[in-house]
């Protein structure tokens, strides 16, 4: 028998057993998998948001520098990046459900560190173990594209996706108030307790995907990606401090390119590589993922320059002397409102395909970011801005995860998910180093204290505009590709 009839064979039996999964799925069952894989999506969110609110008041409590506790948000970031596609091509070989276990157990593992100890090293250790769990969002939806009826896949895709956002405008104000009235280790505990419950209800409610590849772990190809996106995401977390022109800086991004163009040429091989680089460079994929990063970018520089901007003084010109809470608060309806719109992105996808309505999602936010522009007189303005930009990023989330679903093999649905997540968090990631690069270049000085302008935030909040506008002409250029089954 041919190898390709063996192929033919296998593929046939993969989705039969997956037809045969999803006719056996009751709507009460399918309803419990999804909560408890929102729920998984909402913590890990959560957790890395916690700590951004209370970061100023860490370094005198922890009797450390400031640098220092800047690593216990720089370690979570690097595990991660490095964490989302390898655990997501291992969810492909071994399976999703059993690697989304792995990812929650490091949110609760992570957490009890930290929850236990003041010790700046352990805590910046159990960080950097919780940033493993944020490859359980695409684990997460790629499972649930699996296992779920055809017709719920859409509306599962779009909540899970949505609670990216729900986790951070939930964490900000909450850990606002933990900061001002209680000992910063309750943050951890709540992550604590929040994974721990969320692991034990996956092992107990959601099944497995039958879709499975086997086979070998690619270390080489594991290696080059881990230290090409390290050499990538350490600068950008760092050059505030060592200089954008620093030998550090640049040496360590002209090491990426490098690295990351060997592992390009290694990819192409190697017979079961870590990344299909012929299927990740399909225009579809590769337009998605790009949308994916300049999304990334909108939203992260919404956090970053609303809570800020807020809480400035009103001598600034432009702030309203809001204390810490109210500043997470101001960006809590952006979150409810991409919950409340995850139906909605839903029916847009069926309507008017993934495409059209990720262009749409972007041109929302392109919208939101103009008014924040041009708004900046009342906090109600300020509100509504960053709640039309939270809407717009909720539809194009939703949108993102159905075309690569769409455009992947299904065999290699879980690590595709995971690239376009790391693309989203190397959006974020441009976002917190030009962001504060613009935010430093006009300031004013009040009371001995340096702030950005109202200038310095208008130019920030352009740059994120048009990074929108990009994202959704990106986002058309995209083909529609086959509706779903």
């Amino acid at each position: 028998m041919s190898g390709a009839v063996v192929a033919e064979a296998i593929a046939d039996r993969r989705v039969a057993a997956e037809r045969d999964l999803r006719e056996h799925t009751s709507p009460g069952g399918a309803w419990v998998e999804l909560v408890v894989v929102g729920l998984g999506a909402l913590m890990v969110s959560l957790s890395q948001s916690l700590l951004v609110p209370v970061l100023p008041v860490l370094s005198p409590r922890l009797h450390t520098s400031a640098g220092n506790v800047e690593w216990l948000l720089t370690s979570t970031l690097l595990v991660g990046a490095v964490a989302v596609p390898l655990f997501g091509r291992l969810g492909d070989m071994f399976g999703k459900r059993l690697m989304l276990m792995v990812a929650l157990g490091t949110l609760a593992a992570g957490s009890l560190l930290d929850a236990l100890t003041s010790n700046v090293t352990l805590l910046i250790v159990g960080r950097a173990v919780q940033g493993a769990s944020l490859s359980a969002i695409p684990l997460g939806i790629s499972l649930l594209s699996s296992v779920l009826p055809r017709e719920r896949v859409r509306s599962a895709i779009a909540l899970v996706s949505a609670m990216l956002g729900v986790g951070g405008a939930l964490g900000l104000p909450l850990a606002g108030l933990v900061g001002e009235h209680a000992d910063f280790h309750v943050l951890f505990w709540i992550t604590t307790v929040a994974g721990a419950v969320a692991l034990a209800a996956t092992v107990w409610f959601v099944r497995e995907s039958p879709i499975r590849t086997g086979g070998r772990v690619d270390l080489i190809g594991a290696v080059l990606l881990s230290g090409g996106l390290v050499a990538l995401l350490l600068p950008l977390a760092q050059g505030s401090s060592w200089g954008w022109t620093s030998a550090w800086t640049l040496g360590l991004l002209g090491l990426a390119v490098v690295v990351l163009a060997v592992f390009v040429v290694v990819e192409r091989r190697v017979p079961a590589a870590l990344v299909d680089i012929a299927a990740m460079s399909r225009r579809p994929i590769v337009l998605t993922n790009l949308a994916s990063l300049l999304f990334g970018f909108a939203l992260f520089a919404s956090l970053i320059g609303t809570a800020s901007f807020v809480e400035a003084p009103r001598a600034s010109g432009y702030g309203f002397g809001s204390s810490i809470v109210v500043g997470g608060l101001c960006l809590l309806p952006s979150g409810l409102l991409m919950l409340l719109l995850a139906p909605v992105a839903a029916r847009l996808i069926g309507w008017w395909g993934p495409h059209r309505t990720l262009a749409f999602g972007a041109l929302v936010v392109a919208a939101g970011w103009v008014l924040r522009i041009v708004a900046t007189g009342s906090l109600w303005e300020v509100v509504i801005g960053s709640t039309i930009i939270g809407g717009g990023t909720g539809i194009g989330y939703a949108a993102m995860p159905t075309l690569i679903n769409r455009n992947t093999p299904t065999s290699e649905i879980a690590a595709a998910n995971g690239l376009n997540s790391l693309s989203r968090s190397l959006g974020s990631s441009l976002a917190s180093a030009i962001g504060g690069s613009l935010l430093t270049a006009s300031t004013i000085v009040l009371g001995g204290f340096e702030l950005p302008s109202l200038g310095a935030y208008r130019a920030l909040f352009a740059v994120c505009g048009a990074s929108a506008a990009l994202a959704a002409l990106a986002a058309l250029f995209i083909p529609p590709g086959a509706p779903d089954n």
